[in-house]
C-alpha cells in the first residue's frame, strides 16, 4: 500500500490520499472490510492508544556497554524519585534519581529522564526500577544488535518476487512457492503488459522485492531502499566493520558466492530495477516504468504464488528514472570489486537513465493511479535529478555530471530528512562521504557542515522531548518510524563525519524509541522486545487473520503512531489519541501497522551501524535467544518456542534445553538439542514444550533453562492452562460483547474480588467454544493458544481490595458461532 510521509520541508508535502483510495484499501482486506467505524464508542480509547504495562521505558532489546544508557519514567512527581538498576538475580548495580523532565508535547505524558551510562557491565534480564516500578527486562551487552542487524536483512529475502523462499533459510512456517513467474494461477511477472494506452508490449520484470504489506513493486520505493542497503555496506567498508556484513552473514541462497550478502540481496532489486526499463527502439527508451502491480487491489490474505490477478506495468516517470539512474550509478561504483560485469552493466543502465530523464524531465506519475497500488506521486524531480548526478559523479568523475549536481538549487539548500519524496539528502550523503569525490575543498566542507547542522537540529529536537526522538510533535505520520529511522541515519553520517560521540549517542537512542523506550512501551519491531509488535498489514504474514498464517517474521518494523488515523480500525480504536500514542497492533491498521522496504531498509542500516565492531572484535561467546520469553501450554497438548544465537559461532555449538524448576507437568516434548553451525546460527529452530493431562487443578508454571558450552545461557517460561474444574474461589467474571460485526467483535471483561482478603495479582483464563481469536487487549496482558486464553493484571490493576474489581478489554475476529464463555479461573481456582 502507500505511503504517505510528508517531506520535512512544508512546500513539498504531498498530498495525502483520497478518501476513495482509502475506502478502496479497507475493501480490499477482505475479512477486515466489514469492521465498523463505530465499533467502539467515540473517545474510546485502548492500551494502544493510552500505553501498557510499566510506566518505566526502556529500550526493550537493551543497550551497548560504552553507549548511552537512557530511559523514560512516566509520573507526575514534581520531584526527582530514586531507581535502581538491578541484574537478573535481583541485586542493585547501580542508582541514583530521576531528572523531572515533564510534560512531553507528542504524548501529553509527564516525564521524568533516568541516565545509567555510566554502569558498563554486561549480562541478561536487567530491570530498571523507579518508584517501586520495575521496567521490561533488556541486556547489555556489546553483541545486542547482531541479531537484529541479520533479521532486519531476512525480512528482504522473504519479500522477494520470483523465487522460492527457502525454509532453511527462512523458518518453515515463512517457506512459500515462488510467486509472480507466471505459474498458475499467476498470470505475471515474466511478460505484464502496460495498461490501456501505455505502450503495446510487455516486458519481463520478474524479481524485486514486494514493497510492503501489499504485492506491488514500485521503483520510487525500491530505489531509496536499495540506496540504503547498499549505502550500509558502503559506510561499513569505509570504517572498516564490513566483516559484520560479508559473505555468509545472512540468510540468503547466494551465501558463499564471494560476494558481501547485504549486497547480493540488494543486487535482486537492482537486477528487477534495470528490468523495469523501457528498452532501445521504444518509445522513451531508457525511461523506467513507475510501478508494477495487480489490476485491482489484492485480498487479505494471499500468498504472492495464489494471486491471480492481472499484473500491469504503470506509465513510466521522470522519478523513476531517475532513482535508477542513481541506485544503478552506485551499484556500478560498489560491486566493481565483485562483479566487474555487473557493475559495468549496471553503469550502462544508469547512463542510459539520465539522458532519457533529462530529455523527458516533466513525466510524473499521477496522484490518481492508486487503483490496485500506491500512487506514489511526486510533483517535484528537481531532488531526484540532484540524487542521480551526485551518484554519477562519484561514481566516474565526469564533468557532466559534476556541473549538474553544482547547478542543481539542492546544492546550495541546506539539508535535511529524506523519504521516497524528497532524496536531495542521499546525494549530500554520497558527495561527503564517497572518497575521493572531486568537489572544491570548500564546497566539500560545506556539504559536510550541512549534514552536521541537521544532525545538531535532530540532537536539539531531541532533547526537548520526555522520549528522545529525532521527529517533532506533529511529525506523527504515515510512517513516522521511518521518519525516526532515516533522521537517525543523518546523525549517525555527522558521527562518521566528526567522530562526535554525541552523534553516535543520538543515533542510538533513536533506536532505544523504536525498540520500547517510548509513549506506548512498545517495541515496533517483530521479535525484539518484550512488548513487540506481532501483528502488521500484511498479504501472507497474516497470522491474525488467518491462524494457518505466520506473524511477520522478527526483524520487521510497524510504520508506527500516525495522527491521521486513516483506516477503519484506527479510527474505531484511537479517536483522541495524542499524536505519539496513535497506533495498534492490528492487522486491519494499515495507516499505523504496515511494513514497508524503505521502513525496513533504515532500520537495518542502523543496526548495522549499532553492531560495529572492529574485524577481530567479534565476541567469542554468542547469546542463545529465546521467542517468546514466556508462552502458555494448554493442559494435554503442546507449544512452541523458538531459539536461536546472537551472533556467530566460532564452531558448532549445542544448546540443550530442560526444565530448571516448576510444574513438573510442564516437560521437554521437542528439541532438547539443537545444533547451531557458523552457516546457521541465526536460523531458529523449535523446542517444544508438553504439559501433561491429569486431574490436578492447578495452572503451574515451569523455567526452562536454555544453555551450552560456548553459548551464553537463557531461560524462558511456560505455563501450563489447567482444563480440570478447580474448587470454588472467592470472585466473580463478567463477560459482555460491547459491539459486534459480520466477523469480528470487541467485549469487556470485568473480574471482582468476593472473598474477605486481598488479591495480589490475577491471572484469569478460560477458552472459547468456538474459533474466536483475539487480536489485540488494553489494560491487562493477554495471550492465546489455540481456544485456551490467559490474560494477567497490567501491574497498576493486579491488587484488588475485598469486594473491588478490575475490567479489561479485547478485540476478536471469529468465523463461526461467537458463544460467551461462561468458565473462568483466577490464579487457578474457579470464579462465579
Amino acid at each position: 500500500m502507500p505511503r504517505v510521509i510528508p517531506s520535512p520541508r512544508p512546500a513539498r508535502r504531498p498530498a495525502r490520499r483520497t478518501a476513495a483510495v482509502l475506502a478502496g484499501l479497507a475493501l480490499a482486506a477482505a475479512g477486515l472490510a466489514a469492521f465498523p467505524t463505530g465499533a467502539l464508542a467515540a473517545g474510546t480509547t485502548t492500551a494502544a492508544a493510552t500505553g501498557s504495562g510499566t510506566p518505566v521505558r526502556v529500550n526493550q532489546l537493551g543497550y551497548l556497554p560504552d553507549g548511552p544508557k537512557r530511559a523514560t519514567v512516566v509520573s507526575s512527581a514534581t520531584a526527582p524519585l530514586a531507581w535502581q538498576l538491578r541484574n537478573a538475580a535481583g541485586a542493585t548495580v547501580a542508582s541514583g534519581t530521576t531528572t523531572v523532565h515533564g510534560a512531553d508535547a507528542a504524548s501529553g505524558d509527564a516525564t521524568h529522564l533516568v541516565d545509567f551510562s555510566a554502569y558498563t557491565g554486561t549480562g541478561t534480564g536487567f530491570t530498571l526500577v523507579v518508584d517501586g516500578q520495575a521496567s521490561y527486562p533488556f541486556d547489555i551487552s556489546a553483541a545486542l544488535y547482531d541479531g537484529l542487524r541479520a533479521d532486519s536483512m531476512s525480512f528482504f529475502y522473504q519479500q522477494r518476487s520470483g523465487i522460492a523462499i527457502d525454509a532453511a533459510l527462512a523458518g518453515s512456517a515463512y517457506a512459500r512457492p515462488a510467486g509472480h513467474l507466471g505459474v498458475a494461477p499467476n498470470k505475471g511477472d515474466t511478460s505484464v503488459p502496460c495498461q490501456a494506452g501505455v505502450c503495446d508490449y510487455s516486458l519481463d520484470v520478474r524479481g524485486g522485492w514486494y514493497d510492503a504489506g501489499d504485492q506491488g513493486k514500485y521503483v520510487v520505493n525500491g530505489g531509496i531502499a536499495t540506496w540504503e542497503l547498499v549505502n550500509s555496506f558502503e559506510r561499513a567498508h569505509r570504517a572498516g566493520t564490513d566483516a559484520g556484513q560479508g559473505d555468509s552473514t545472512l540468510r540468503v541462497p547466494e551465501r558463499g558466492n564471494g560476494t558481501p550478502d547485504v549486497l547480493d540481496e540488494a543486487r535482486w532489486e537492482l537486477d528487477f530495477l534495470m528490468r523495469m526499463q523501457v528498452p532501445d527502439g521504444k518509445p522513451m527508451a531508457g525511461m523506467a516504468f513507475h510501478k508494477v502491480h495487480d489490476a485491482q487491489w489484492t485480498g487479505l490474505p494471499t500468498r504472492p504464488d495464489q494471486d491471480s490477478q492481472q499484473r500491469e506495468l504503470h506509465k513510466p516517470s521522470t522519478a523513476a528514472t531517475l532513482n535508477l539512474a542513481a541506485t544503478a550509478a552506485q551499484c556500478a561504483r560498489v560491486y566493481a570489486p565483485y562483479d566487474s560485469a555487473f557493475a559495468a552493466r549496471c553503469l550502462d543502465s544508469a547512463r542510459r537513465a539520465w539522458t532519457a530523464a533529462k530529455a523527458n524531465p516533466n513525466v510524473l506519475a499521477p496522484a490518481t493511479d492508486s487503483t490496485g497500488g500506491g500512487a506514489y506521486d511526486d510533483t517535484q524531480v528537481g531532488d531526484e535529478f540532484y540524487w542521480a548526478a551526485a551518484e554519477l559523479y562519484a561514481t566516474t568523475g565526469e564533468s557532466q555530471y559534476r556541473d549538474a549536481v553544482t547547478s542543481s538549487p539542492y546544492h546550495a539548500g541546506a539539508a535535511g530528512g529524506f523519504y521516497w519524496g524528497d532524496t536531495a539528502t542521499l546525494g549530500r550523503i554520497t558527495l561527503a562521504t564517497v572518497p575521493g569525490v572531486g568537489l572544491a575543498a570548500d564546497d566539500l566542507a560545506r556539504i559536510r557542515a550541512s549534514l552536521t547542522t541537521a544532525a545538531d537540529g535532530y540532537l536539539a529536537t531531541m532533547s526537548g522531548q520526555g522520549y528522545a526522538v529525532p521527529i517533532p510533535a506533529d511529525g506523527y505520520v504515515w510512517g513516522s518510524n521511518s521518519s525516526v529511522a532515516d533522521n537517525a541515519m543523518v546523525i549517525a553520517v555527522a558521527y562518521e563525519l566528526t567522530g562526535q560521540q554525541r552523534y553516535r549517542a543520538g543515533a542510538l537512542e533513536s533506536l532505544d524509541y523504536l525498540l520500547g523506550r517510548n509513549a506506548l512501551n512498545q517495541s515496533y519491531v517483530t521479535g525484539y522486545g518484550e512488548h513487540a509488535s506481532e501483528n502488521e498489514h500484511h498479504r501472507f504474514w497474516a497470522h491474525e487473520n488467518d491462524a494457518s498464517l505466520p506473524h511477520p517474521p522478527a526483524g520487521s518494523i510497524a510504520g508506527g503512531p500516525n495522527s491521521g488515523l486513516q483506516d477503519p480500525v484506527a479510527a474505531a480504536q484511537l479517536t483522541g489519541c495524542a499524536p505519539a500514542k496513535c497506533y495498534v497492533d492490528d492487522i486491519g491498521s494499515y495507516s499505523t501497522n504496515e511494513v514497508a522496504i524503505n521502513w525496513n531498509a533504515p532500520l537495518a542500516w542502523l543496526a548495522a551501524f549499532a553492531a560495529d565492531r572492529p574485524a577481530g572484535t567479534q565476541p567469542v561467546t554468542p547469546k542463545a535467544v529465546v521467542a517468546p520469553a514466556a508462552v502458555t501450554v494448554p493442559e494435554g497438548s503442546s507449544a512452541t518456542v523458538a531459539v536461536h544465537l546472537s551472533a556467530q559461532p566460532a564452531q558448532n555449538v549445542t544448546v540443550t534445553v530442560a526444565r530448571a524448576s516448576g510444574d513438573t507437568d510442564l516437560t521437554v516434548a521437542g528439541g532438547s538439542t539443537l545444533v547451531f553451525t557458523p552457516a546457521n546460527w541465526s536460523t531458529a529452530q523449535q523446542v517444544t514444550v508438553a504439559a501433561a493431562q491429569d486431574a490436578d487443578t492447578t495452572a503451574g508454571t515451569a523455567s526452562f533453562a536454555v544453555t551450552g558450552t560456548g553459548v551464553d545461557g537463557t531461560s524462558f517460561t511456560a505455563t501450563e492452562a489447567d482444563d480440570d474444574t478447580p474448587p470454588a474461589a472467592s470472585c466473580s467474571v463478567g463477560y459482555r460483547v460491547d459491539s459486534s460485526w459480520a466477523n469480528g467483535f470487541t467485549a469487556t471483561v470485568t473480574v471482582k474480588n468476593t472473598g474477605p482478603g486481598p488479591v495480589t495479582g490475577w491471572t484469569l483464563a478460560w477458552a472459547f467454544a468456538g474459533d474466536q481469536r483475539i487480536g489485540n487487549a488494553w489494560n491487562a496482558t493477554v495471550t492465546q493458544t489455540g481456544a485456551a486464553v490467559t490474560a494477567r493484571d497490567a501491574g497498576w490493576n493486579g491488587t484488588l481490595a475485598p469486594g473491588a474489581s478490575a475490567s479489561f478489554g479485547f478485540q476478536a475476529a471469529y468465523s463461526g458461532g461467537n458463544t460467551a464463555p461462561t468458565q473462568f479461573t483466577v490464579n487457578g481456582a474457579a470464579c462465579a
